[in-house]
């Protein structure tokens, strides 16, 4: 990738995606079209290319802990996280692949699948006091599960308890509904945004898929990298 702005040059993407020292910061990492649609045929998959899935990659290894809700879990078929190329050095004294922090209110999850039994970091749960008991008690068989709220997640109470565990520098991947109440909770301090060349019309999920913000947060442009005609933008909330 070529740098943009602040200053042109090659890239160097473990430097331009260091998490800033100190607390905890919750990074998402989206991937829209020029026409906003967050997916192509149900999938933001199709929307990428090479250097978003390098990045994509990249931006696993640096977070301590990957969130991800159930629908995107299943929509796009997740496996466990694996250790990537790239990732020497940027995992340096903590475990070789952060685990996945799965978004469930139901808990509508197949516990048996490879994303629960082959993860190489026990996979953690996120869901509500309101979730059915005995689905409750198979997660907790197969996962490391955080109650968090009574009817809906309390993201705050969540991401408070993966602190808790050690866990500062949060990625979280979607989907769109999971993405609009982690920003309608105040929560989110940085956007990696992947501009895809394409136009596709219809009538697609924005990365935000919730109701309006009374309030919309404005995020500052950090960087803006080019791979061919894939645009890379960070933004974050100001420090």
């Amino acid at each position: 990738m070529r740098i943009l702005s602040p200053e042109p040059g090659d890239a160097d993407l473990a430097e331009s995606y260091a998490y800033p020292p100190g607390g905890v910061w919750l990074r998402a990492n989206m991937v829209a079209s020029l026409d906003g649609a967050a997916q192509r045929d149900a999938r933001s998959g199709g929307l990428g290319n090479p250097a978003d899935r390098h990045l994509f990659l990249l931006l696993r290894g640096l977070a301590d802990v990957v969130i991800v809700g159930a629908g995107t879990v299943r929509t796009e078929g997740y496996g466990p996280v694996k250790p990537s190329e790239g990732w020497d050095g940027v995992r340096a004294g903590r475990s070789p692949v952060p685990p996945l922090a799965i978004v469930s209110r139901t808990l509508d999850l197949d516990f048996d699948a490879p994303v629960f039994t082959e993860a190489k970091a026990r996979t953690i749960v996120l869901t509500t006091a309101a979730a059915d008991p005995a689905r409750l008690e198979a997660a907790r068989a197969r996962a490391d599960v955080i109650v968090a709220g009574r009817d809906t997640l309390d993201f705050a109470a969540a991401v408070g308890e993966l602190k808790a565990r050690g866990h500062r520098r949060l990625l979280c991947e979607g989907g769109p509904g999971v993405l609009a109440q982690v920003v309608a909770a105040g929560l989110l301090d940085e956007l990696c945004l992947t501009l895809s060349p394409l136009l596709l019309a219809g009538h697609p999920t924005r990365i935000l898929d919730g109701p309006p913000l009374p309030v919309p947060p404005e995020l500052t442009l950090a960087h803006a990298l080019q791979d061919e005609d894939f645009l890379f933008l960070r933004y974050t909330r100001s420090l």
